[in-house]
């Protein structure tokens, strides 16, 4: 042992850090986020085993929209907008994030019209959403607890405003665990323009074992960092590598056989093995029908980008992964100024393929068992900033689900007349995220997790008063 453990007078450490070629698969080890385990395992949890009553679905694609769409220029119509359009706005104070550029009412630049033997209105903008308006719920009364960005995504990702804490994709993977051992259960799609807001912490696992932490796959030839070979490395001198290293974490983990992040690493190292083969085949999107690919915009250079990542995400839960995640680079949805033309072309290029990848599932038989997610972190202000902007809004902001159980063709909740706050039927992000694990079939007052002395969760209901909201479920 003691050999092992100072390997050519290197402390195992050490070794391992200065050891070359063979260690693709450490980084790797950080990034994946295959749960094995559920809530009761090895790492302290509730002693509740999930499901612990029965799911509606098995699966999330979150298409997340950094910045805070405009509920009112997109989602929720307010004639009055328009009607006070330029002049000061007559219902009372709002709260103003920048307040020495706040301006009179704005009106919205773009007509609503109905959708569907529902009837829901949306903006012209969104022609392809309106075209699958019967199986989406659109919820106009959100709330969250922060205006500023940072605070606000957290608020959304992990129920808590503070940085550090787990992502609901971490939550959803520690409760449940994969279907897939060969694909990390918690996947990423980068943009391939830059990191959003908020970097990392975006779907960082927080204060659960590093396992359940998002696994981001790249565009280009390397999706996943350090996952193939490096070009010099012979495949016999990687084996070696790999069979050495794999020696020295089971000499390890004998010796201190509670320590389950290294158990974890060395499961981690077997699963990186299965995902050379089969992650290449996920990313390969040749054998797609033309007409697949059309439906996506992938023939289209507006659309092909964001199309290409929807469809990846189809696939991806298709062969089991449990939560995948779209994100886009800075805050695109920021219209602090020239808000009408910013809109045009976020929807241009996001609407159809978000409206083709609910189309798709629902084709295959998938969105019985899929909740598919459009949302970001809050809404915008009825007055304008400058003269053509929105400033920040925690008081409404709509969002849409599609499958998964929840309701079809639906619009819950409502505004003031000037969309900036919601009025009936109110959702808070932490209610949200209570319906939103009941609907996998997690009751979210027993997850949790051992954390500064207490059992911490997603919705910490007893501080939040999070509750389930019957009225958007099926």
């Amino acid at each position: 042992m003691n050999a092992i453990r100072h390997a050519g007078g290197l402390g195992r450490r050490a070794f391992l850090a200065r050891t070359t070629g063979g260690l693709g698969a450490l980084a790797l080890a950080d990034l994946l986020g295959r749960g094995r385990a559920r809530a009761a395992d090895a790492h302290g949890g509730s002693p509740v085993t999930f499901p612990n009553h029965r799911p509606r679905a098995r699966a999330v694609i979150s298409l997340f929209q950094h910045g805070g769409p405009s509920q009112m220029d997109l989602f929720d119509p307010k004639p009055a907008l328009n009607r006070w359009s330029g002049k000061p706005y007559p219902g009372g104070d709002l709260e103003v994030h920048f307040d020495k550029q706040a301006g009179n009412v704005l009106g919205a630049p773009y007509e609503f019209r109905r959708h569907g033997r529902c009837g829901m209105e949306l903006s012209e903008l969104l022609p392809h959403t309106g075209a699958i308006a019967d199986d989406i719920l659109l919820v106009r009364s959100m709330t969250t607890g922060s205006v500023d960005h940072e605070s606000a995504l957290r608020i959304m990702h992990t129920g808590r405003f503070l940085a550090g804490l787990p992502t609901l994709g971490s939550w959803l993977l520690y409760g449940l665990g994969t279907e897939n051992a060969n694909l990390p259960a918690y996947v990423v799609l980068a943009d391939p323009g830059g990191l959003p807001v908020d970097g990392e912490r975006n779907w960082s696992s927080g204060f659960l074992p590093a396992v359940y932490q998002g696994t981001a796959f790249r565009g280009g030839p390397s999706p996943v960092f350090h996952l193939k070979t490096p070009a010099q490395i012979v495949g016999a001198a990687r084996s070696n590598q790999l069979a050495l290293l794999d020696r020295l974490n089971r000499a390890h983990a004998a010796a201190h056989p509670d320590d389950t992040e290294l158990a974890a690493r060395i499961s981690n190292f077997e699963t990186a093995a299965r995902m050379q083969a089969t992650v290449p085949e996920v990313l390969d999107l040749s054998g797609e029908s033309e007409a697949t690919r059309r439906m996506y915009g992938l023939d289209n250079p507006v659309t092909a980008e964001y199309g290409r990542r929807c469809l990846l995400a189809r696939r991806l839960v298709e062969r089991g992964v449990r939560f995948v995640q779209l994100f886009l680079n800075g805050q695109p949805w920021d219209t602090h100024d020239k808000n009408a033309e910013r809109l045009k072309g976020l929807c241009a290029a996001s609407d159809q393929p978000s409206a083709a990848l609910v189309r798709d599932l629902k084709a295959r038989g998938l969105l019985d068992s899929t909740v598919v997610l459009w949302t970001g972190e809050f809404g915008r202000l009825p007055i304008s900033q400058g003269t053509d902007g929105r400033d920040h809004n925690r008081h409404a902001f709509s969002l849409w689900m599609a499958g998964g159980g929840f309701r079809a063709g639906h619009v819950h909740g409502a505004t003031d007349e000037f969309g900036y706050r919601s009025v009936q039927d109110v959702v808070s992000v932490h209610d949200f995220h209570a319906t939103l694990l009941h609907a996998l079939g997690i009751d979210h007052r027993l997850l949790h997790h051992p954390h500064e002395g207490r059992d911490a969760s997603l919705t910490d209901a007893e501080v939040t008063g999070a509750k389930v909201v019957p009225a958007l479920l099926a």
